[in-house]
């Protein structure tokens, strides 16, 4: 229907329907008209889009997907806020939370299977910080126990003994035995008179390793300015002393002079043989107590690590036992180095004899190059209880432990302030105090009994710790030390020592050897 306005009224005029969708076609273009549809389209689509992720975030923050819709649109910065507030809650609630569920054996493998459940049964946040805990919690556990398997493993690797070191002692045993050389007298007749003399440098070694031996000695040898004024002084035990000495005889050591003497040819007092053995005792003692600990309670990481490493069998070793007994072993000698048989040395030694230790007993590396009172890990509190009176009375927590396998020994000194008698008073101490007074290990009775009678001497003579862990030092720090020291399980002899380290001892490793190539020393 269409009106009509003219000077005379107003007329209807009747227009059929075809002809009104022609003529409103005519007023709406045809492009006008699909731009209109294409923008009412986009905005649809757009609405449905944005709503249907504001449902799904905000279901857990309303209480109907109606009412959060509404919400969401209005005040997103304000929900984002608050949702960010809930899962900081639900984590909190995890975190205090003894555990999920009571157990961990339904917890997830991966962070793709959390997701998957989490988005399968469409659960809450609080749903997704208990179980990621869980998942978190079971990876720890997993972690935990490959380290303690790893710690064992490599403590039992430590204590076995090569097939090649066990082959060179059987074919040096076999050569004492068949050859008159190999049972030549050490130290030739002519150089007895050195053994005493304390012009000459002595330097003392406790050991069962030939190999380790033979290292140590040709390393100093190599390094040493006046090599003829070295006398070493070897002690070892009965079955070690036929193919130590086979070994020193056939390959003498021309420019210095090497004394191996067994533990069975010594001819010690009563009083000595008594303080031996009543040290030995204890000894075992306290073996026994640290391998019952690990039986009886389960094996944790730093807590019982101490107790694992005082099972090992130089802790009852009769060898390492006796050097608090080094005065005795010696009643000719002044002034001595002591070196551990796990070491290698890199330049001369012949000023540590012109040392003045101001009186004290023993020099030894204090602090670790890094200047006064550096010694993170080893300091008194690391190895002494100081939660007992008889130590925190007598001791200091914060002092530094020295170190030992490079010593300097004055054993006149020694003798004067009787050091072995206190190590000896300390060790029954330990005993009647229920084995509380240190942890586990050599070192603890040592600090005690030398308490006050350590001088200080420059770090760089001694580098210890390169079997516990590989290197954080430069490698000039390491050529820089006089001795580089092996302690800890990784020993340079092993598979397990560390590659990076090795070269520095093994080099020394006479490779030419008919014996050493007969049982494939170096592969």
């Amino acid at each position: 229907m269409k009106l009509h306005v003219s000077m005379t009224g107003i007329n209807r005029v009747i227009i059929p329907n075809a002809t009104a969708a022609a003529v409103v076609r005519s007023r709406i273009p045809r492009r006008t008209l699909f731009l209109l549809l294409l923008v009412v389209a986009i905005v649809f689509s757009s609405l449905f889009v944005r709503t249907a992720f504001l449902v799904l975030e905000s279901a857990a923050s309303c209480s109907s997907p109606i009412d959060c819709i509404g919400w969401r649109l209005l005040g997103e910065a304000d929900t984002s806020q608050k949702l960010t507030e809930e899962l900081m809650q639900a984590l909190v609630e995890a975190r205090d939370a003894d555990s999920y569920g009571g157990r961990l054996e339904g917890s997830f493998l991966s962070f793709e299977e959390l997701v998957e459940e989490m988005m399968s049964k469409r659960q809450d946040i609080k749903a997704f910080a208990f179980k990621t805990k869980a998942m978190l919690l079971k990876m720890e556990q997993k972690v935990q126990l490959a380290r303690k398997r790893e710690l064992i493993n490599w403590h039992l690797a430590s204590h076995g003994v090569p097939k090649s070191l066990h082959c060179l002692c059987l074919k040096l045993a076999e050569e004492y035995a068949m050859s008159a050389m190999a049972r030549s007298r050490l130290p030739p007749p002519e150089h007895v008179s050195r053994l005493a003399d304390p012009s000459f440098h002595h330097v003392v070694l406790l050991t069962d390793n030939v190999l380790a031996a033979s290292v140590v000695i040709s390393s100093a040898v190599d390094n040493a300015v006046n090599p003829e004024n070295l006398v070493f002084h070897i002690v070892t035990d009965k079955k070690t002393y036929a193919p130590m000495h086979a070994w020193f005889a056939i390959n003498s050591i021309k420019s210095a002079v090497v004394e191996v003497k067994g533990l069975h040819q010594y001819d010690w007092s009563d009083e000595v043989n008594v303080g031996v053995k009543q040290m030995m005792e204890i000894h075992h003692l306290i073996w026994s107590h640290n391998y019952n600990n690990l039986k009886e309670e389960d094996f944790k990481l730093g807590e019982h690590e101490n107790c694992l490493a005082a099972l090992s069998p130089s802790c009852l070793s009769l060898l390492n036992g006796l050097r608090i007994y080094i005065p005795e072993l010696f009643p000719d000698l002044k002034k001595i180095v002591f070196l551990d048989h796990d070491v290698v040395i890199q330049h001369d030694l012949s000023s540590l004899w012109a040392m003045d230790l101001n009186g004290k007993v023993v020099g030894a590396v204090v602090n670790s190059g890094c200047g006064d009172n550096c010694c993170p890990g080893r300091q008194y509190r690391n190895y002494l209880n100081f939660s007992h009176p008889l130590i925190s009375s007598n001791f200091n927590p914060e002092h530094c432990a020295w170190l030992y396998g490079m010593n300097v020994f004055d054993l006149e000194a020694w003798r004067q302030t009787n050091v072995t008698a206190k190590y000896q008073k300390w060790l029954k101490l330990n005993l009647n105090s229920g084995l509380t007074l240190w942890k586990p290990g050599v070192l603890p009775p040592a600090l005690v009994a030398f308490e006050g009678h350590v001088h200080p001497i420059d770090p760089l003579w001694h580098v210890a710790g390169l079997g516990n862990r590989p290197p954080d030092t430069h490698g000039e720090s390491l050529e820089a030390a006089a001795v580089l020291h092996f302690s800890g399980p990784a020993k340079p002899w092993l598979e397990i020592g560390f590659p990076e380290v090795q070269i520095l001892w093994s080099r020394h490793v006479n490779s030419s050897n008919t014996f050493i190539r007969r049982c494939r020393i170096l592969g």
